[in-house]
């Protein structure tokens, strides 16, 4: 046997045993159960599983109890589905091997000659394939100071799948996706677990190829021509339409990120003047009810309806005079040139008659005009002096004098 191709439905299958056995048992143990399938061209193709009752005393692993009864009925029925996938082996979520593997290992050899023993990890912790085939071989020491006896060898193992399971499986795999975890970070997920898996791949061909060089292995063509395949596959990074192309890619998804983080704060901005919209709001209902509770109480109400009508009526009273001051020209903007137009009130009231204008230099030496009162005070109140009609002059007399009196005659 060269290699052991599990199926992905048979994951499937040994993670669901293992899960319903955790849920009914609080301890984390161990399931078992058996393996079918057939072997194609030097290799074992296992399809298909089922589960088989197994317990384990947890001291002493050398106490076990498996259901023989009914091993038997499920090998019958599967024959009669298919005859073609026979028992080729058995299953264990170990993780490791233990003492009682090699006589449960004997038992299998009743349905077949060389049984493969398959340890599934249901939960791992490093990434990578879960599964790790074994064979049973006698083993005999050089010295003969021990008799014969079996150990279990490691066979290479692989996952693969038929088309028909590939479709099967996708589909499976959105059904049961955690909704809970968003895209994006699904995505980053993969992209690492993809990278650790070629860095280990990395790896491996290194190995190989140093034991080649080395001498330790024989140089295989088959394996080279592949390698040769996978590199011919590899871009040139020296090109200068890649480049661009590298380049443009880049810049499109920094715009994007750079696009969304300042959506972000327009979002961020945006809910921030409405939380402060909001909490202005309450503080005003909660002053409101604080000089509602602090008013007094009209006589012949108690509770809160006689507060109530009190802080509707002062609401009344304050809209009729915020409205008769809005007729006579008032606004509260208005508050500041009324407390100026005072000042200046208190002061014209202690000017003399007449004040001397002294705000600019009188040119020529001149002396200083005077201005009336009347008229300071509409220079200080802003008002516009009233244009005074002009008064109709008499014409003048006209003055003769006559030769003969020498009295002027009009």
């Amino acid at each position: 046997m060269e290699e052991v191709v599990v199926h992905p439905l048979v994951l499937l299958s040994i993670v669901d045993h293992f899960r319903r056995v955790e849920e009914d048992d609080s301890e984390n143990k161990r399931v078992l159960g058996v393996l079918l399938g057939e072997f194609r061209k030097g290799r074992l193709d296992v399809t298909s599983s089922f589960a088989v009752p197994f317990e384990e005393d947890e001291n002493d692993s050398s106490i076990w109890f498996l259901d023989h009864s009914y091993l038997e009925k499920m090998c019958g029925m599967f024959r009669r589905i298919n005859a073609k996938e026979k028992i080729v082996g058995w299953y264990s979520t170990g993780p490791k091997i233990r003492t009682a593997d090699l006589d449960i290992h004997s038992l299998f050899t009743d349905y077949h000659p060389n049984p493969v023993f398959v340890i599934v990890d249901v939960r791992p912790e490093n990434v990578g394939i879960p599964t790790l085939a074994y064979l049973a071989e006698n083993e005999i020491r050089d010295d003969g100071t021990q008799k014969e006896e079996k150990t279990f060898v490691h066979v290479p193992s692989s996952i693969e799948a038929f088309e028909a399971e590939e479709i099967g499986v996708e589909h499976l795999l959105r059904d049961v996706k955690d909704n809970t975890v968003s895209t994006l970070a699904t995505q980053v997920s993969e992209k690492i677990h993809s990278l650790q898996g070629l860095e280990k791949r990395l790896k491996e061909i290194k190995k190989y190829m140093d034991h080649v060089v080395a001498g330790t292995l024989p140089v295989n063509h088959e394996i080279l021509g592949h390698l040769q395949d996978a590199f011919n596959l590899l871009p040139n990074l020296n090109m200068e339409d890649y480049v661009k192309a590298f380049a443009v890619k880049t810049n499109d998804m920094m715009l994007v990120v750079y696009l969304s983080s300042l959506i972000r704060s327009v979002v961020a901005l945006h809910n921030l003047i409405s939380n402060k919209a909001v909490n202005k709001g309450k503080e005003r209902e909660l002053d409101a009810a604080t000089l509602a509770a602090a008013l007094p109480k009209k006589e012949g109400k108690e509770g809160p309806e006689s507060g109530k009508e009190e802080v509707e009526a002062k609401d009344e009273g304050d809209k009729k005079k915020q409205t008769r001051l809005a007729r006579a020209g008032w606004c509260p903007r208005n508050q500041s040139l009324l407390l100026s137009f005072c000042r200046r009130i208190f002061i014209i009231a202690k000017l003399p008659e007449c004040i001397p204008y002294e705000a600019r230099p009188t040119p020529h030496g001149q002396a200083p005009l005077s201005l009336p009162r009347s008229l300071a005070l509409r220079c200080l109140t802003g008002q516009r002096p009233q244009a005074q009609r002009p008064k109709a002059r008499r014409p003048k007399a006209a003055v003769l004098l006559t030769a003969s009196q020498g009295t002027p005659a009009s």
